[in-house]
């Protein structure tokens, strides 16, 4: 049993954020059901969010920040783990108010755990992360709304990032025809090798729309950037289209009017993946393992150590990361 593991804490000094790497001790991990000995997390907007202190993640410095993580079952106090089995976990408040991923090691609640889906690993699992697991909730909220194979375009915005990268792959695999919409034209020929069907710039959807209904395009959308550019998607899907939203990066404000809903029926579908059910977990981590083989997440992944983590958190807030890191909490 490991006596002492690594973790990366975030802290308050003298009204600053400070993320640093420190040695814990077994008796710094929180009570909980399940000991897990982690492989990998990755880094997620929000990671980099509670290492900068640009938001109030963190709800109880110090703390180990990471918001998901997977690895094998060291110790289990439930029925429903056994001692090496692989685990994953995204959401449920770890990283924010329970000691999270930049970890060796974790101590959670069973029922915060999903058992890693068969023929995958913890690598696998973080390359998915809570992107990806995200990603596949807007995926499944736009099939329930009615949306099918064929009915047209469907937007992705923040393309080039975790969210966006993996739901254009997965819509791409699903039959759909997916449209990147990105401010890193750099990263066109990225995109269309994970299926874009298109590469648009954000170009003037970055800003708010001028009139209240534009012109129709979109048979559907996942939205990972909010503010501007959810508004002008909305006034662009077409009638009885569904918007999914799941982001922030372009601000949380939302300055739109009610005719996309009134007059062509468009739908908004809220995604939440921190405190998602544990049946509806359970099934997008199914279609993932379907979906989502390791030659189509290597290419849009990469590896760093710990020690890196907090120099790659500014990166992604300001969009400079392409899809998705995942870390190695052991290199």
């Amino acid at each position: 049993m490991m006596e002492s593991y690594r973790a990366l804490v975030v802290d308050r000094e003298d009204g600053e954020t400070v993320a640093a790497l420190r040695t814990l001790a077994e008796a710094d991990l929180p009570e909980g059901e399940v000991t897990v000995r982690i492989d990998y997390s990755s880094l997620n907007y929000k990671d980099g969010l509670a290492l900068t202190g640009r938001a109030p993640i963190v709800r109880r410095p110090p703390m180990t920040a990471g918001i998901d993580f997977a690895g094998t079952v060291e110790r289990s106090d439930s029925p429903a783990f056994a001692p090496g089995q692989p685990v994953v976990l995204t959401g449920w408040g770890v990283g924010e108010r329970h000691p999270g991923g930049f970890a060796q090691r974790a101590r959670v609640p069973a029922t915060w755990l999903e058992a890693t889906p068969d023929g995958c690993d913890s690598k696998w699992a973080m390359a998915i992360g809570t992107a990806g697991f995200t990603a596949m909730l807007c995926v499944i909220a736009l099939e329930r709304a009615g949306l099918e194979r064929g009915a047209g375009p469907v937007a992705v915005t923040g393309a080039a990032g975790g969210v966006g990268s993996i739901a254009v792959a997965l819509l791409a695999r699903l039959g759909h025809r997916p449209v990147a919409i990105t401010g890193r034209t750099e990263c066109r020929d990225y995109l269309s090798d994970l299926g874009a069907s298109e590469v648009l710039p954000r170009g003037a959807r970055a800003e708010a729309p001028e009139k209240p209904l534009l012109k129709e395009h979109w048979a559907g959308a996942i939205d990972a950037v909010g503010g501007a550019m959810l508004a002008h998607v909305l006034a662009e899907t077409r009638y009885g289209g569904s918007v999914a939203a799941c982001g922030l990066a372009g601000g949380a404000g939302l300055k739109t009017t009610v005719m996309p809903f009134i007059l062509r029926g468009v739908n908004l579908l809220g995604i939440d993946s921190v405190m998602c059910p544990r049946a509806p977990r359970h099934a997008a981590w199914q279609r993932l393992a379907s979906a989502m083989p390791r030659e189509t997440l290597d290419a849009m992944t990469t590896v760093v150590p710990l020690d890196q983590v907090t120099a790659r958190a500014e990166e992604i807030l300001e969009g400079g990361v392409r899809g998705r890191i995942v870390v190695d909490v052991n290199a």
